[in-house]
């Protein structure tokens, strides 16, 4: 009988990001020069590899898809963003933000699960180099590309329908700059214990299954790197997986310090710092850390680029 007295919230309007007025133009540049490094090193790298035919291993098709799951993370949340730095009322729609909510949780569920492939591919080839082009098949490269979004796809629907079939009845503003699901949580007036307990459960599987595989896969790795006898052999084994590793411990590592926290720790405009380093600094990083970190796209780069130089001129 409670619940005729309430008006269903049709829009939601965002706090966004904490920041001194006179820095607003400085930010807005600061992460559109972020967005815009975003969208061409991801591109970039998905255009060199297609182009680039010593790219075409199970190891840079991994990667590919990567780099296109980091460019439309980023996509998700950026634009709204950057747009909200000059509006003084930060409105999103019900189903805008539902919409949100939906290809965020998608696309970080696929990206973690991403990098356990990866992390995979590269303990067959350290563990079972001789074997590997036969142990990583192209059917099991796609299957193994296409786990991940089948698994994010069961993830986000969980999340968002589960979310968004509650009541949402005043007030609507989210102490955030997107429609995360835990800022949402606040302004429902309904229990959402249940829901909270199955929104952990299944992101809490796809993290414990995602971080298990990666640390299985490196400890297979570390074993077989500790019986090279060689100097050179080892550092030149570790080197293969040194990009995958750095990108594992900034995105996992961020990810645990937001929502593996304890309660009492637990601070609104402190996971909003970090969530920007998540949406808009990692996408970016990724295709930084595999180009400056990895001599075979330094070599194919290097190697397409004097081309593309004398074509145009």
């Amino acid at each position: 009988m409670a619940n005729e007295n309430y008006t269903r919230v049709t829009e939601f309007i965002f706090t966004g990001l904490n920041y001194n007025p006179q820095l607003q133009v400085f930010l807005f540049l600061f992460f559109l020069s972020f967005y815009i490094i975003n969208l061409t090193g991801n591109l970039g790298m998905i255009i060199l590899i297609c182009i680039s035919s010593r790219l075409h291993t199970p190891m840079y098709f991994f990667l590919s898809h990567l780099s296109f799951v980091d460019m439309c993370l980023s996509s998700v949340v950026s634009p709204k963003m950057l747009t909200d730095f000059f509006l003084q009322r930060k409105v999103i729609s019900f189903l805008g933000c539902a919409l949100q909510q939906w290809f965020f949780a998608f696309f970080v569920a696929a990206e973690c699960l991403l990098l356990a492939s990866m992390a995979y591919d590269r303990s067959v080839a350290i563990c079972n180099p001789l074997l590997y082009s036969v142990a990583m098949s192209q059917r099991l490269c796609i299957q193994l590309v296409a786990g991940p979004y089948v698994i994010g796809f069961m993830n986000t629907m969980t999340h968002t329908t589960n979310t968004f079939r509650l009541p949402f009845c005043g007030p609507n503003v989210i102490n955030h700059f997107f429609c995360d699901v835990f800022p949402l949580f606040s302004l429902v007036c309904a229990d959402t214990g249940l829901i909270k307990l199955v929104v952990f459960i299944v992101a809490g599987a796809v993290g414990v299954f995602s971080g298990l595989t990666i640390m299985i896969s490196y400890i297979y790795i570390l074993t077989a790197i500790l019986r090279i006898h060689s100097a050179d052999g080892r550092c030149k084994a570790f080197s293969t997986c040194s990009s995958h590793l750095t990108a594992v411990s900034i995105m996992f590592g961020t990810l645990f310090f937001i929502y593996v926290r304890p309660s009492a720790s637990f601070s609104l405009d402190l996971n909003k710092a970090v969530s920007v380093f998540y949406t808009a600094v990692i996408p970016m990083l990724n295709p930084l850390i595999y180009s400056l970190r990895n001599k075979e796209v330094k070599d194919a780069l290097h190697r397409i680029l004097p081309r593309k130089m004398t074509c145009w001129a």
